[in-house]
This record gives structure tokens, sequence and C-alpha cells, in this order.
């Protein structure tokens, strides 16, 4: 376990030394953050309690999708892409060789990177959209604590859903066309767009099933206080049992793939 933590150390660091980008990514979803947040205001003006949601829970929402957007990886830009082109090039094949398991090894270091960027990322446009919206915070301490676990589950579903996604590098070498379908997906069922709630009867039901809805509307019930007692305990159960799911389709298709090492012009 000692080895995972310092690979998880490492990959906060990483992300620490890029400190334009960061800015660059706070100043966008800051922006973005406006954007959807008036947006909501003129959707919540015309349907009070659309999705069972009041105009401050509406834009909390928005500034909680923004605090998140990098932290779970919604639109990709994890580790993924780093363990595809090692995949093209074969430099995986050094990785196999590591006294460590491949899937715990990048799942390590996707953590460090999602706690980085939810320091580096989401507290700040947090901070801005506080002080010019009067957002919905939770009233019980142990609420935080929930918030974050779920985060931290919310990032370990982002993390075995994009890990298989790149272990079909395996088979495709360019994995670039399905990193973009899956970011897609994470965008529209996560909630990113608007609360799943909001989705009409059978979408919503759907929306609300698949494991993207951990990457962000399971974290935003909890924190807005949608889910709570017994709720707040099934929200978390549900990421963890898609959690336990991927990343066990991870190991076994791990396996599978690890017998097919292809070096693309090696």
């Amino acid at each position: 376990m000692r080895v995972y933590g310092a690979v998880a150390l490492r990959g906060f660091r990483r992300f620490a030394t890029y400190r334009v980008a960061t800015l660059a990514g706070v100043f966008t979803n800051t922006i973005f953050g406006f954007i959807l947040a008036y947006t909501f205001i003129a959707l919540w003006t015309v349907r009070p309690h659309l999705g069972g949601y009041d105009l401050p829970h509406a834009v909390t929402y928005v500034w909680l999708g923004q605090a998140m957007l990098a932290t779970t990886a919604i639109m990709g830009g994890g580790v993924e892409a780093d363990l595809i082109e090692r995949i093209r090039t074969g430099d995986v094949a050094i990785d196999l060789y590591r006294p460590a398991d491949l899937q715990l090894w990048w799942l390590a270091a996707d953590l460090g990177r999602a706690g980085f960027q939810l320091l580096g990322r989401g507290v700040l446009p947090m901070v801005v959209g506080a002080l010019v919206f009067p957002l919905a915070w939770p009233e019980q301490p142990l609420t935080w604590a929930y918030f974050f676990a779920s985060i931290a589950l919310g990032a370990v579903v982002s993390y075995a859903i994009r890990y298989l996604v790149a272990l079909a590098a395996f088979w495709l070498l360019d994995g670039s066309g399905l990193t973009l379908l899956a970011a897609l997906s994470a965008v529209f069922f996560s909630g990113m767009l608007l609360p799943l709630p909001v989705f009409p009867g059978w979408l919503g039901a759907l929306a609300r099933t698949l494991p993207w809805s951990s990457l962000l509307q399971v974290p935003a019930d909890i924190f807005l206080g949608s889910r709570s007692g017994g709720a707040v305990m099934t929200g978390l159960a549900f990421q963890a049992g898609w959690a336990l799911a991927l990343l066990g389709a991870g190991q076994l298709l791990q396996a599978v793939a690890t017998r097919k090492v292809v070096v693309q012009g090696g």
C-alpha cells in the first residue's frame, strides 16, 4: 500500500506543477458557472421547483458541477490518455514488469490527480459562486463527510470507466474515438447538463441507475440534502457497488488484454 500512496502523491504533485493550466481551468469553470447559473435562473423562474429543486439549490448544483468537472474527470483529462499512449507505443510492457497491479497503479495516480483538481480547480469557482449567488450549504457537519466520501467514490467510478476505455487501445491502438464517446456519455448521464431528476420518465430513471450518475448527481444530492438519513447510505452503497463492479470488469479485461501486447510499428 505504501507504493500506491507514493504513486498517488506523485500524481498530485505532477498536476500541481501545471499552474498556468490550473488557473486557466479555474477561469473557464468560473465563466461557464456564470453562464449556466443565469441559464438555470431563467429556467427555474419559469418552472419553480423543477426536478424538486428550488432556485438556490439549482444554482448551487451548477457550481457543484463546475467544482467536480475536473475532479471526477467528467470530460476526461485523467491518466487514461497516458495509459493509452503507453499501450500504443508498447511502453506498457514496462509497466507490466512492475511489482504492482497495473490497474491499482493507475488508480492511485488518478486519485492523486483528483485530489489536486478538487483543491486546485474545485474550491475557487465555488467561492466565486458563493460571493455572487445565495448558495445552499449543508446544515449538518456530518453531511460534509458524506459528501467528500461520495466525491472519492465518484472519482473511483470515473477512473474505472476510463480504465476500461483505455484498455480498448490494446485492440484499437487509437483510443481517441472511444474516449470522446465516453466523455460525451459522462457529460450527459452524470447530470452535468441538467440534474437527472429533470430528465423525463424512463430516461431519468435509466440515467439515475447508470454509473455516470456517481460522478456528480449522487454527491450533489448529498450536498443539497436531497438524500438524507438512510438515503445517504444508499447513495454511497450505489457508488461503491458500481466501483467494485467496474474495477472487477477492468481486472478481467486486463487479464485478457495483457496477453495481447501489440506494439504499433514495433
